[in-house]
């Protein structure tokens, strides 16, 4: 079922040989200008217009009755709404400890530079509703964004032509649990253009302010718009199909990792499942499980459309230090290391958006209730990119403080360095202070 990569011997950087998604969001960027721009022109109406077109939803109003957010909470089933509260108190224990806190250097006496790390005022967060539906997206959004100190936050999620036009009654219920009330009937690309221009609704009430910064991941048409309007507004990341990788050794359960594998590619068609390994028999017995797990799977056309397809392969490599070498050319989103020491060889990855540790920690784990975050890089932005955190929510100041004494100290510096540059009003400016 599963493609195969034979990189044995071979010592050129793998980057051009390793199997990935190919989108071309250029080209559904210019798609969905026009969605953007009728949005930024006409707000509700073509709102309206789009989701009508995309969704099959005529909206009435965008924004979701508190009423509504308030019933789907109460008839949310006992046991997810159980499991949804463990991974809320997770991810507020991870969380909270990444907040920044503000940090005073004394450069010079009589002079400071203080970094303050100060939170965005409004977010605008995605919540996806295509094949599946993500309640837990909501927490992974919402929990950083709140333990930054955002003050505002709207959450935005398509339209269900089974929920009378409203978003899934579980990510409402989980927005009621976060305590967020301002929640958008609204998908796709005309979303991100109301979070990032704001819109008129039906009427005051209805109407949607624009947001500093946009994240949640989304499909390619969530995407293009995210990147066309980069600079209006910040935004996480360019989130491309979903990705795991799987660094495995002799040492591997075939069974974990068929499920592993498995249970990633039933998130999307275009999803990525990747085999690293050094061992030929477990790629044969990994091979032999995915045929009896498959069939028994309750996504299995979209499952092997999946496994069989570009993306998705197994990479044969002569020993695990060539593996690592591999995992980290291909940055995975999620990767996991099952191997002998998979401690040492996990500390030892450069490039991934997740790493999972050992036999008892498959990245569904982290997609719910581990306290970590599953909104992560894809498409090898690993390289230079992290996932969600606190740290998206906020931006650092430097707050710079200097005396008489300290300015006159330096001085001559400044206007050294101005005349360099043959900017010497920037030198006068220091100067004048000095009547000189």
């Amino acid at each position: 079922m599963l493609n195969r990569i034979d990189l044995r011997g071979s010592r050129r950087d793998p980057r051009g040989l390793l199997p990935r998604a190919q989108l071309d969001v250029s080209q559904a960027v210019e798609r969905i200008r026009p969605v953007v721009a009728a949005v930024r022109e006409h707000g509700f109406a073509a709102i309206r217009e789009a989701t009508e077109r995309f969704d099959g939803v005529r909206l009435e109003r965008l924004r979701v009755p508190a009423e509504a957010i308030a019933a789907a909470a109460g008839s949310l089933d006992p046991d997810v709404r159980a499991a949804l509260l463990v991974a809320i108190e997770r991810a507020r224990k991870v969380h909270s400890d990444q907040r920044r806190t503000d940090t005073t250097t004394q450069v010079v006496p009589g002079g400071s530079v203080t970094e303050r790390w100060v939170p965005v005022s409004r977010v605008g967060l995605y919540v996806p509703g295509g094949l599946a539906v993500y309640p837990s997206t909501v927490v992974m959004n919402v929990v950083p964004a709140q333990e930054a100190g955002v003050a505002s936050l709207v959450v935005a999620s398509p339209p269900q032509q089974e929920n009378n036009g409203l978003p899934d009654a579980r990510v409402l219920a989980a927005c009621a649990l976060l305590g967020v009330d301002e929640v958008y009937a609204v998908g796709g690309a005309q979303a991100i253009a109301m979070l990032g221009h704001g819109a008129d609704g039906a009427d005051e009430a209805d109407r949607c302010e624009p947001v500093d910064v946009i994240t949640g991941p989304g499909n390619i048409w969530v995407t293009a718009a995210k990147r066309l309007l980069q600079g209006t507004v910040g935004i996480d990341a360019e989130a491309g199909p979903t990705e795991i990788a799987i660094l495995a050794d002799d040492t591997a359960s075939p069974v974990h990792v068929a499920a592993d594998l498995i249970s990633q590619a039933e998130h999307d068609p275009l999803a990525a499942s990747v085999l690293v390994t050094d061992s030929p028999e477990l790629a044969a017995a990994v091979d032999a499980q995915l045929a009896v797990q498959v069939p028994a799977t309750k996504h299995e056309a979209r499952v092997r459309e999946a496994l069989g397809g570009t993306q998705s392969g197994v990479v044969l490599v002569d020993d695990l230090e060539q593996g690592l070498a591999v995992v980290d050319a291909y940055a995975a989103e999620h990767l996991e290391i099952q191997t002998r020491d998979a401690r040492e060889w996990a500390m030892r990855v450069r490039n991934a958006g997740a790493i999972f540790v050992g036999a008892y920690s498959p990245v569904s784990l982290g997609d719910y209730a581990a306290g970590s975050n599953h909104v992560l890089p894809t498409a090898g932005c690993a390289r230079h990119s992290s996932g969600l955190s606190v740290q998206s929510f906020l931006r650092g100041i430097h707050v710079v403080e200097y005396d008489e004494a300290a300015l006159r100290d330096v001085a001559p510096h400044v206007v050294a360095l101005a005349n360099a540059e043959d900017l010497p009003a920037h030198g006068q400016a220091v100067t004048a202070r000095f009547g000189s």
